[in-house]
């Protein structure tokens, strides 16, 4: 029987455990962390996205794996989790973004957007028929001249911060970003920020593996190119597998020239 009672609790999307719990919207949670990680950061120019995007196969096409979206030329947002969850409230942020545009004549705060998309997260907690969104995001822009990020998980939780991960590996990248993370960083420092941060867990990637974005009051929303991910990435004391080849080969020739020369001596 108590294994009974326990598949009800399960089973139900709103309904509190004898322990106080919601089992699926920590389901949800653990689907958040079997995702690649996005990394946010806060910047005293603005704000700084940074996500693994790696393709899981040669043959599809990178372009078309998004984790990074424009949602208003002051606002950015970053996704980890399942993706069509995802992309459903992100469409919400956008169409509330506008609205607020056509309603006030005005961009929509950052925090107001925020907790307008945790609302309507919460709600699928709490309604029958429903799920909780198995996906979680980062919201960071530029309201009143001032960077703000906020994470919002899937219980609705919306959270303010100076840098966060979400996504897997978030108790190594999380832990980097405590330890490195300082006041008044500048942009191009909170961007090799981010990508430290990942390798902090997976220092197995190229910098054409990274999407990278900013939100400044100056040039709104920007996607970064791989260009200048690149030399983020050497700056952040990252090489690329190319790099480790030459290296290899390098000290193989630095071995084989002191082993001709060893022989020349003893030749003489």
């Amino acid at each position: 029987m108590g294994g009974n009672d326990q598949q009800a609790y399960d089973r139900g999307t709103s309904l509190f455990s004898p322990d106080g719990r919601i089992y699926q919207v920590e389901y949800a949670r653990e689907a958040v962390s079997r995702g690649a990680p996005s990394v946010g950061v806060r910047t005293a120019d603005g704000v700084v996205f940074v996500a693994m995007s790696r393709a899981s196969s040669t043959l599809m096409e990178a372009e078309s794996i998004e984790k990074l979206h424009k949602l208003d030329d002051h606002l950015g947002t970053a996704s980890a989790g399942h993706v069509a969850d995802a992309r459903q409230l992100i469409d919400l942020a956008r169409r509330q973004s506008q609205g607020n545009r056509l309603r006030y004549g005005e961009a929509v705060g950052v925090e107001t957007l925020t907790k307008f998309v945790t609302d309507h997260i919460q709600e699928n907690t709490q309604r029958g028929g429903t799920r909780p969104y198995g996906a979680a995001l980062l919201i960071g822009g530029i309201e009143n001249g001032e960077p703000r990020l906020f994470a919002a998980d899937p219980s609705g939780t919306p959270n303010e911060w100076k840098a966060t991960v979400i996504g897997g590996g978030r108790s190594d990248i999380q832990g980097h970003l405590e330890e490195e993370w300082t006041e008044g960083l500048s942009l191009d420092a909170g961007v090799e920020l981010g990508i430290a941060a990942l390798a902090a867990h997976d220092d197995e990637f190229e910098p054409a593996d990274l999407a990278v974005a900013t939100v400044t009051e100056a040039d709104g929303y920007r996607t970064v190119p791989v260009e200048e991910v690149a030399e983020a990435f050497a700056a952040a004391g990252l090489t690329t597998e190319d790099e480790d080849e030459d290296e290899d080969e390098d000290d193989e020739g630095a071995d084989a020239d002191g082993e001709a020369g060893a022989d020349d001596d003893d030749e003489e």
